[in-house]
């Protein structure tokens, strides 16, 4: 068949062509059938065809419109019952392939969180998860670089910080940080540095030199340095000492000491009045001064600079970290049936609330859908989609048709 022919045009021409053959046939026929008796089988059979293609004919137009215009009874049925098909449309789909039944079925044999690392442990899939998510975050921080965008960001990010309570917040964090007297921990590294510092020479010559400049009886005399010196080894060995005894004693006074003044300074961070007052005072002039909006914007700027530099190199890190992590993922979930299974698990469990949450959404839009398409138009496309397989209808009409009418002309003569 020519691909005229394989047209829905080319087919309504073939199935005309027959229908014309057909008639052509019969009137032959019928002129003949005195001069021989198997031209009455011919006209039978082109009698036959011929009605059985007009019949056929009248059956695939009525379906989309009026034929020849008439306005009979029961034409023109898809643009007539539009609204009525797309509602059964709509019944159907939900009813044989949204219930919940089939859906739970078809979850349960798909195994998503198998294919899905499966399909990730293959490093030119996770090559693609790499390639798309760089591109959309291109894409996204092209868009993204915009005064409009970057002013949105300041304002938000003031307008989030006004309404945390930044004192009280601090003094929970130092609360937390300092439970179990976890602050030791930095009392003794504190010591530990002053410890080497004292012990550094240089930092010796400082002191000894400090205390030399204050002892000045002793400068005309020459004993000033000695004396320094005597001082700044007295003072060492005494650091070292109180050093030794905080680390092997708890309860040190200056350990407990320490304790009462980082306690008392987060009691005063979370409930003394005077301190928050000033802590949101403090707050407020640096979320008002201009300086802060600047940084932002741009702090903003060179992230986004940073961003599209990186992905728009051949080997961009972030590419090359996300396609790692990608491959990283469907190894270890394929590794991982536990978990594999607590994904699938989780999916089987989520499916029936979602398909009851939706599924009357999907059945109202379909109507609507349907509903607001223009019959004409709607009409048009279908005719265009299936018109092709229909001619089929109208060409084996013709030859059915036909044959069946040699087959009862037939038989009439053998009854006769």
């Amino acid at each position: 068949m020519t691909r005229l022919q394989s047209s829905p045009a080319g087919m309504k021409r073939l199935a005309l062509g027959l229908l014309l053959a057909a008639a052509l046939l019969y009137a032959l026929a019928t002129w003949q059938a005195p001069r021989h008796a198997a031209w009455g089988y011919v006209a039978a059979f082109a009698e036959a065809a011929m009605v059985g293609a007009i019949a056929d004919w009248f059956a695939v137009v009525a379906l989309f419109r009026h034929p020849l215009g008439l306005p009979i009874p029961h034409t023109a049925i898809i643009p007539e019952n539009k609204d009525r098909i797309g509602e059964n449309l709509a019944n159907f789909l939900c009813q044989h392939f949204l219930a919940t039944d089939q859906v739970l079925a078809r979850v349960r044999e798909f195994d998503a969180a198998g294919r899905v690392a499966a399909w990730l442990a293959v490093p030119a899939h996770a090559e693609q998860v790499g390639e798309r998510l760089v591109a959309v975050a291109r894409w996204a921080a092209g868009a993204l670089d915009d005064d409009r965008v970057r002013q949105f960001v300041a304002g938000l990010a003031a307008s989030g910080l006004r309404q945390v309570d930044v004192t009280r917040l601090s003094g929970q964090v130092l609360e937390a940080m300092t439970q179990d007297r976890r602050h030791q921990e930095l009392l003794d590294g504190v010591l530990l540095q002053l410890a080497r510092l004292l012990g550094e020479d240089a930092v010796q010559d400082t002191i000894t030199e400090a205390i030399a400049r204050e002892i000045k009886a002793l400068k005309y005399v020459g004993l000033d340095q000695m004396a320094a010196r005597m001082a700044t080894r007295k003072v060492v060995v005494i650091i070292a000492k109180t050093i030794i005894d905080m680390a092997d004693d708890p309860e040190h006074n200056l350990r407990l000491r320490f304790d009462e003044l980082v306690s008392g300074f987060v009691h005063r961070l979370k409930d003394d009045p005077v301190v928050h007052q000033r802590g949101e005072r403090l707050k407020a002039e640096v979320l008002d001064n201009p300086a802060l909006g600047a940084y932002v914007n741009q702090l903003w700027t060179q992230l986004l600079g940073w961003l599209q530099a990186d992905m728009s190199q051949p080997d961009s890190s972030i590419r090359r970290r996300i396609t790692q992590a990608a491959q990283t993922l469907g190894e270890r979930l394929a590794r991982d049936e536990a978990v594999r299974n607590w994904i699938n698990g989780e999916l089987q469990a989520a499916a029936p609330q979602l398909i009851e949450r939706y599924r009357e959404d999907i059945r109202r839009y379909i109507v609507a859908r349907v509903r607001a398409w223009d019959a004409k138009e709607m009409t048009t496309e279908l005719e265009r989609h299936i018109g092709r397989d229909l001619q089929f209808i109208r060409i084996n009409g013709t030859l059915v048709g036909g044959l069946v009418g040699l087959l009862i002309h037939t038989l009439t003569h053998w009854v006769r």
